[in-house]
């Protein structure tokens, strides 16, 4: 069986060469694909083929891809959390360094001096005392988010001697295992914000998010704090933020998205989407969204959909196996098996699992003619299936 695979960005090719050569066809011309791979590559409004099973997106957020679209098609998006994590943690990192001792507002004093060496130190000695910062150790950063990222930040944030607040909500047990003992849980997000000194967002901008950092938060905040925003831009209400440094209240806004308002105000650094930019992160996306993608094309497995559960069955030998995206409705798997039975088909092994609105099952069976098209009409029709192969 061979496979087609769309490219809609530029995507590692440490990652497209996990796609055996033999078995695909992967580029940016391929008609009638089976997959879409993407990185930045704005999907909404765009005519997705009729022979897309997945969509692969080599970064973490999917604003970029109608999800609910794709969901009602019974189409998983799969993306790659943690994959960059170490990238954005890194930054995060330096925004908090940039932020504290002035580096920005510094460096460029400096740029700007002029005349000879004697003038320039001259200079130097002069305004110096405009950049005078503050050190980390001791200080509060709040941590909104305890993913990948959320998590890399805070125990590195420990490291060098700050205290941290964390504050998430659906907190996984794997995220929880990885987390430092010593970082504080919060109560609430206002508890977070009014004890710490700088805060850091790493949550995906859903309705619940959007304007998580606003005017009333900001007012909880303690004097001179700062704000890191490296997750979604309007994650942040942008005039409350720039409201809060014209005050006084806040030291600084360092964050990943330029805007007029925000590129030239003195307290403000801002970076042109640095987050996940580094060659080693780019190839880690790009191999987990392929290996994630191979995976599901060619045993029906998911791992890390944002739209559909991770389901994961190991192979049955000699069986054919059906893979069925459905809604989450009463007796689906009863009509699926009924179905089956119907024509004399065993199964030998089966795995359903659910996600909200939507759910997936794996089934191994015991037959070849699983694979006829009149079986495989049946339970297309099923009320509520929304797509269903032979794999």
């Amino acid at each position: 069986m061979s496979f087609r695979i769309l490219t809609l960005n530029h995507i590692s090719p440490r990652g497209l060469a996990r796609f055996p050569a033999d078995r695909y066809e992967v580029g940016p011309d391929v008609s009638d694909p089976d997959a879409l791979l993407v990185r930045s590559a704005e999907l909404h409004g765009m005519s997705i083929a009729a022979s897309v099973r997945a969509i692969g997106r080599a970064g973490v957020g999917v604003n970029n891809i109608p999800v609910e679209d794709m969901s009602r098609r019974g189409i998983p998006v799969f993306n790659t959390p943690g994959a960059n994590a170490n990238a954005v943690k890194e930054l995060v990192l330096a925004g908090l360094l940039l932020a504290a001792r002035n580096i920005a507002a510094a460096w460029l004093f400096a740029r700007a001096l002029g005349g000879d060496d004697a003038a320039i130190e001259a200079a130097v000695e002069a305004g110096k005392k405009r950049f005078v910062g503050f050190e980390l150790p001791g200080r509060t950063l709040g941590v909104v988010g305890l993913g990948a990222v959320g998590v890399e930040v805070a125990n590195s944030a420990l490291a060098l001697g700050m205290k941290v607040l964390g504050y998430d909500p659906q907190l996984t047990v794997q995220r929880a295992w990885q987390l430092s003992s010593s970082a504080e849980q919060a109560l609430s997000l206002d508890d977070l914000f009014a004890r710490s000194d700088a805060i850091t967002v790493h949550v995906p901008l859903t309705d619940a998010t959007r304007a998580l950092v606003n005017g009333p938060r900001l007012a909880l905040m303690r004097a001179d704090a700062t704000i890191l925003n490296f997750a979604r831009a309007a994650i942040v209400d942008e005039a409350a933020v720039l409201a809060a440094l014209d005050a006084g209240r806040l030291h600084a806004y360092v964050c990943d998205f330029p805007t007029r308002s925000l590129k030239d105000h003195p307290r403000v650094i801002t970076l042109p989407h640095l987050g996940a930019s580094t060659t080693e992160a780019e190839e880690n996306c790009a191999l987990m969204v392929a290996e994630q993608v191979r995976d599901f094309l060619e045993n029906g497995n998911i791992r890390n959909s944002v739209n559909y559960p991770d389901t994961i069955l190991p192979r049955v030998p000699n069986t054919t196996r059906l893979g069925v995206a459905n809604r989450n409705v009463p007796n689906m798997v009863g009509q699926i098996s009924t179905c089956l039975a119907a024509h004399g088909i065993n199964i030998a092994d089966l795995l359903n699992k659910s996600r909200g609105e939507y759910a997936y099952t794996l089934i191994d069976v015991d037959a070849e003619d699983a694979r006829g098209a009149e079986l495989l009409g049946e339970i297309r029709a099923i009320d509520g299936v929304l797509s269903a192969r032979v794999i």
